[in-house]
């Protein structure tokens, strides 16, 4: 039997082939609006045709190694509804109450389970604390990529919220008048903090030295707007931590994601961000994903109930 674990991202789409041990068999990843794609007039649009390629792509692998597909993890960006299967809204997708699962389950024949991105890399996250002997019951988790999110994390259980919408943190307004976020407010922690939002607004500053977000981190010290650009970008992550913070209590913030690769660059800065405002009480600690950029994928293999139950610790 076999897994096929599925992260979609605004930019590219990610997928995984487990086996019944755990053991990544294959990966692929598509662009999530691949150049030239066309609108198939079906729900969910180019997006979902390129999920539907990537997995058929595994489902064949599967089948090439002498395996059954035994079922799909899904984790998507937006307000998920886990229990419905559905995507109520994701912007980065231009998706509108998508019936996602049923929808694949539909064309595969197999179980489809789905849930937010990054609930469903908290998942991974948290068994890989419990791995390390790390706290499990009171963490917040923030994978930052295209867009940002973040999962709470307490008494050991992952909040979902009312509607399905708890823990859209890149979406909190944390500069009074700022820039234009897609959700249509501004100043969102989103639209500055983001991978793509600071390789974004770099380019639109006139720095012309980086090719993609990792370049930027890389010029910080050395570039002025990269810089300028970082240094907001850590602003407005450190005013929400705060928030959180303040709020929920937590023993730790966990940064992950592409833009959690970064390590020192971002957490140092971050670290001292957040305990200049928050002189009044005592800092979580602020810690590097142990799983990774992969935490989607390790996420959603564990929504069908995968033996992925510890992913691995990434390599340092």
């Amino acid at each position: 039997m076999a897994v096929v674990a599925v992260d979609i991202g605004g930019t590219t789409v990610k997928g995984a082939l487990f086996d019944a041990d755990g053991t990544v068999l294959d990966r692929a990843t598509v662009p999530t609006f691949p150049v030239g794609a066309t609108d198939p007039g079906l729900p969910g649009g180019v997006a979902l045709a390129a999920v539907t390629a990537l997995v058929d792509q595994l489902a064949a692998s599967a089948t090439a190694s002498g395996r059954s597909l035994s079922g799909i993890g899904l984790c998507s960006p937006g307000l998920v509804d886990a229990e419905r299967g559905r995507v109520a809204l994701a912007v980065n997708l231009g998706w509108s109450d998508v019936p996602v699962a049923d929808l694949l389950a539909d064309r595969f024949g197999v179980p489809v389970a789905l849930d937010h991105d990054a609930r469903a890399a908290a998942r991974a996250e948290r068994a890989a604390r419990g791995a390390a002997g790390r706290s499990v019951d009171e963490f917040v988790f923030i994978p930052i990529g295209t867009g940002i999110a973040a999962t709470i994390v307490t008494g050991g259980a992952i909040v979902h919220g009312a509607t399905g919408g708890a823990g859209e943190f890149g979406h909190v307004p944390v500069v009074p008048g700022g820039e234009l976020c897609t959700c249509g407010q501004r100043g969102c922690v989103e639209v500055y903090a983001s991978a793509g939002n600071v390789l974004r607004r770099y380019r639109e500053a006139g720095g012309s030295l980086a090719a993609n977000t990792r370049e930027v981190t890389e010029l910080v010290g050395t570039d002025p707007v990269a810089d300028r650009v970082w240094h907001d970008a850590v602003d407005a992550l450190a005013t929400g931590v705060v928030m959180l913070t303040a709020v929920l209590d937590p023993d730790a913030i966990v940064i992950g994601g592409g833009l959690g690769e970064a390590g020192e660059r971002l957490l140092g800065p971050l670290r001292t961000a957040v305990a200049e405002r928050l002189q009044w009480r005592s800092v979580p600690a602020i810690e590097q994903s142990l799983v990774g950029a992969g935490a989607g994928l390790a996420g959603a293999a564990l929504l069908v109930n995968s033996p992925v139950h510890h992913p691995p610790v990434k390599e340092p």
